[in-house]
């Protein structure tokens, strides 16, 4: 069972209530702090590129990657005749980020970080990352905590729109610190019938610990951490951090 293949063409009706906007105002502050040294953005693991629109609406010239095809065809659609210089999109594991340039500055959002489950795998994505940004760019992403993801152990949760209904459950392994839920999918077809598509997807509990000392060993500076969409450190328990960090100048 595949990642984002059959749950692409519902993923923004079952992740409506995620408010890209905030998000985005959340990232031009982090841009803003920073004095991000210009206008080019990496959306990395895009999805369905519903921040890369929001961030190109605002102006900035958008490079979506994603490795899964289905989620990379949603959000062309979408960022289709959306400005002058639409977003271009690439498919690429993070750990194979291979850009036709430099950029400003790189987002990571909606714990994607987590979905490398290979921690080599993650430092090799940071040192790519670190490659394409221009001096005294800037590193953004979120990340959720160990605490988040084994909280998830034996949870069953439910998500249901007018034509679509989803059901997944967490199961946590400590050991391999992998969260792995199944996902059932229903879906309305025009004839009336429902089609169902299962997925399996994974996450992998860093420790916020072994999160900057990846970026260090990848030659960023100024490693810190933010409370979720917030411009302080993180509250004991906090469920989701985020993290930034530099390209030296």
């Amino acid at each position: 069972m595949d990642s984002y293949g059959f749950l692409a063409d519902s993923y923004d009706q079952l992740t409506a209530d995620v408010p890209y906007e905030k998000w985005a105002d959340y990232l031009e502050r982090q841009f803003r702090r920073w004095a991000v040294p210009g206008r080019t953005v990496l959306d990395l693991a895009c999805g369905t590129g519903s921040l890369t629109a929001e961030l190109a609406r605002r102006g900035y010239e958008m490079i979506g990657v994603d490795q899964s095809a289905d989620m990379l065809s949603v959000a062309a659609e979408k960022c289709r005749g959306l400005s002058d210089q639409p977003p271009i999109f690439l498919q690429q594991p993070m750990e194979k980020l291979d850009l036709y340039g430099t950029v400003d500055a790189c987002v990571c959002c909606l714990d994607s970080v987590n979905y490398v489950t290979r921690p080599a795998a993650l430092e090799r994505a940071f040192q790519r990352v670190h490659l394409f940004l221009n001096p005294g760019g800037l590193f953004v992403f979120d990340v959720k905590t160990p605490e988040a993801l084994a909280a998830a152990d034996g949870q069953v949760f439910l998500d249901e729109t007018e034509d679509t209904y989803c059901v997944w459950r967490g199961e946590y392994a400590p050991k391999r610190r992998v969260l792995s839920y199944g996902m059932d999918l229903f879906r309305l077809q025009g004839d009336g019938s429902w089609r169902r598509g299962q997925e399996v997807h994974r996450e992998f509990a860093y420790t916020l610990e072994e999160l900057e000392e990846f970026l260090c060993r990848a030659g960023f500076v100024q490693v810190r951490q933010w409370g979720c969409l917030k411009l302080c450190a993180p509250r004991p328990g906090e469920e989701r951090v985020f993290l930034t960090a530099r390209k030296g100048t």
